[in-house]
C-alpha cells in the first residue's frame, strides 16, 4: 500500500509550520487542522501532493499566526520561541538551521504574518512565487514585493556573521563552566560587550521582564544564577539545530541559546516558561 502523502511529508510540514509560529504545540495543532482537510481532498486532482500540502499547512499556519499575534501582544513579559531538542544533523543543512535558529525565529516574529509567510516559503522552503501567491491569495507579482521587503527586513536584524558549528560548541561548552563557577570576571570575558539578555518566563517561572543590555549587567545577573542555594546543573545539548544549554536549577529546566560573533556571545536567549519546555527528551524531526 502506498504511504499517504501527508504521512511522507508530515516532518517537512511541521517544520513549515513550526517556523511560522514558532511554536511546536500550535504547529502540531495546524497539522491536525490540516490533516482534517486533507482527508477531504479528492486525490486524484492532485498533481503534487508536496506543494498542496504546503499551501494547506501555509492557510492554516497564517489563520494561527494572526490569533497568536493578538496573543503574544498581552504575553507577561518578553516573548521568545518554543525550543526544540535536534539532532546534530540538522546543522548539516546550514540554510535549514540557521531558518530554526533562536535568532532568526526572533527576527520573523518582528515581521507581519503575511511577509513572515512569504519569507519562509521563498526564502527557506524555495518555493516559487506563484505556489506561494496560490496559497496567500494574491498575484505573484505582489509576492515578489513582499518577499522583497520581507528580505529587507530580515537582512537588517539578522546576525551579521555565521560561525561554525565546533565555534558556537567552543563557546557554549566555555559559557556553562563559567555559569557554574559564578565568577563575574570569567563570565565577562565570554560576554561581548554590546551582549543582551532576553529571558522568557511567560508569568509562570521568575524571569526579568524586559531585555538586559551590556555584559557588566548581563554577567551581574547570570553570577547570581549560580551562587544560589539550590541544586544547580547544566549540561550542553543541540537546540533548533545548534549547540545550547540546559539548566537544571532545583530540579527546574530552563534553556539557553547562545548567538556568537568573534568568539563572544552576543545574545542570550533562556527560556523558563515550562510550557514551552515540553519537548526536551525527544528530538524534533525538521527537515525542507
Amino acid at each position: 500500500m502506498t504511504e499517504d502523502p501527508f504521512v511522507a511529508h508530515r516532518s517537512l510540514l511541521f517544520t513549515v509550520a513550526y517556523e511560522l509560529l514558532g511554536s511546536a504545540a500550535d504547529a502540531e495543532d495546524v497539522l491536525q487542522e490540516s490533516w482534517l482537510r486533507w482527508a477531504g481532498v479528492d486525490r486524484a486532482q492532485v498533481h503534487d501532493p508536496r506543494s498542496y500540502l504546503i499551501r494547506i499547512v501555509t492557510r492554516q499556519g497564517l489563520n494561527r499566526l494572526r490569533t497568536l499575534t493578538r496573543r503574544r501582544e498581552q504575553y507577561v513579559g518578553e516573548w521568545l520561541p518554543e525550543p526544540l531538542l535536534t539532532s546534530p544533523d540538522v546543522a548539516e543543512d546550514v540554510e535549514l538551521a540557521e531558518s530554526v535558529s533562536f535568532a532568526m525565529l526572533t527576527v520573523l516574529e518582528t515581521l507581519g504574518p503575511t511577509e513572515r509567510a512569504v519569507f519562509v516559503l521563498r526564502e527557506v522552503f524555495e518555493l516559487p512565487y506563484e505556489e506561494i501567491a496560490e496559497a496567500l491569495g494574491k498575484t505573484p507579482p505582489t509576492v515578489r514585493q513582499i518577499a522583497r521587503r520581507a528580505r529587507a527586513h530580515v537582512a537588517a536584524r539578522r546576525p551579521r556573521v555565521r560561525v561554525s558549528r565546533s565555534e558556537q560548541q567552543r563557546v557554549v561548552e566555555r559559557f556553562l563552566a563559567t555559569l557554574r563557577t559564578g565568577r563575574l570576571q570569567d563570565l565577562m570575558e565570554v560576554l561581548a560587550p554590546d551582549v543582551v539578555l532576553i529571558a522568557d518566563g511567560g508569568g509562570i517561572a521568575a524571569a526579568v521582564p524586559a531585555p538586559v543590555h551590556g555584559a557588566e549587567a548581563v554577567a551581574a545577573l547570570l553570577a547570581r544564577t549560580g551562587r544560589l542555594p539550590v541544586p544547580f546543573d547544566t549540561t550542553a545539548v543541540w537546540l533548533n539545530g545548534a549547540p545550547a544549554g540546559r539548566i537544571d536549577i532545583g530540579g527546574e529546566p530552563s534553556v539557553v541559546s547562545l548567538a556568537v560573533e568573534n568568539g563572544r556571545v552576543t545574545r542570550v536567549y533562556i527560556v523558563r516558561n515550562p510550557r514551552k519546555l515540553t519537548r526536551l527528551d525527544t528530538p524534533a524531526d525538521l527537515t525542507r
